[in-house]
């Protein structure tokens, strides 16, 4: 399976690959990936850099930022549930190639796919409860409510600098309570999405997809989220949402503190609220 990246090699090797980093900083790769680096390590957590369509009516609308080959680093790939979207083996097989790493998802992503073109043992299945040692980042896989997947799970990085938690497509459930009682996050993703106008047998049908406002803002005051950062709002051509309404929507509660909007390629960092959008610069 081909990918063809949109922009060629110069954002992973002049953004991704060629920022410095102290502390943690994220990077934002479409859909719900992204790319966390530390000074000692580097993970992807959904990445997708397909450009092909599930469905004739279902298009990626952003560009594919890299080809994962082109990665100097992969420490680890985590996923969140059996989506094509979110575990898709020619996305993060080629980030294991030549590296001592593991992709971590739940059971059924490996009954789902064909994984044949990963070695077993780099093959790890995520369960809530588990927990990983990354460098110098501690990785806690814990449950989550994705009715669409046949099996789901949510991630709690921590580190020295702060914590991050990575929502996948999960919606609200008692998880994120339990989740929010346990960890003081500090900057969270979750999948924000609208009602979808499919095409099933010929005829036009509308189904609820990702969280819809009100979804979110509950999902992130169980969780107790400071920096929010919605994902997969204009992922697909007719599933789509306008992220300004969480603002409206989260004014009577308390979390979240701030809501920041993300575009393929933008970099965040823990303990610096802000978007930097890339520059062709690198570096801080």
């Amino acid at each position: 399976m081909t990918i063809n990246s949109d922009w060629g090699e110069w954002w992973v090797r002049e953004e991704l690959d060629g920022s410095s980093v102290s502390g943690v900083s994220m990077w934002y790769l479409g859909v719900t990936g992204v790319a966390i680096r530390t000074p000692e390590t580097t993970l992807y957590i959904d990445p997708y850099f397909s450009t092909e369509r599930d469905r004739e009516y279902v298009a990626r609308m952003p560009p594919v930022p890299m080809e994962p080959q082109w990665a100097d680093a992969c420490d680890a790939v985590f996923c969140t549930h059996d989506h094509r979207d979110h575990f898709w083996p020619p996305s993060f097989g080629p980030l294991l190639e030549g590296e001592d790493a593991s992709v971590h998802a739940p059971a059924e992503c490996y009954e789902n796919h064909d994984v044949s073109a990963i070695s077993d043992d780099q093959q790890e299945i995520a369960e809530p409860g588990d927990s990983y040692e990354i460098g110098d980042l501690t990785v806690h896989v814990r449950g989550g409510n994705d009715p669409d997947a046949d099996g789901s799970v949510t991630y709690v990085l921590e580190h020295e600098a702060g914590t991050i938690f990575h929502g996948g497509d999960n919606r609200p459930c008692e998880a994120f309570d339990e989740i929010g009682a346990e960890f003081d996050i500090d900057l969270g993703t979750l999948a924000y999405g609208t009602v979808g106008r499919l095409e099933r047998d010929g005829e036009v049908v509308r189904r609820k997809l990702y969280n819809s406002t009100d979804d979110v803002i509950e999902a992130a005051n169980a969780l107790e989220i400071d920096r929010l950062v919605p994902t997969h709002w204009r992922r697909w051509r007719s599933i789509q949402a306008d992220p300004g309404a969480l603002s409206a929507a989260a004014g009577t509660f308390e979390y979240p503190h701030v809501i920041e909007t993300v575009e393929v390629g933008d970099r965040l960092r823990l303990g610096r609220p802000g978007v930097v959008p890339p520059t062709h610069l690198g570096g801080e």
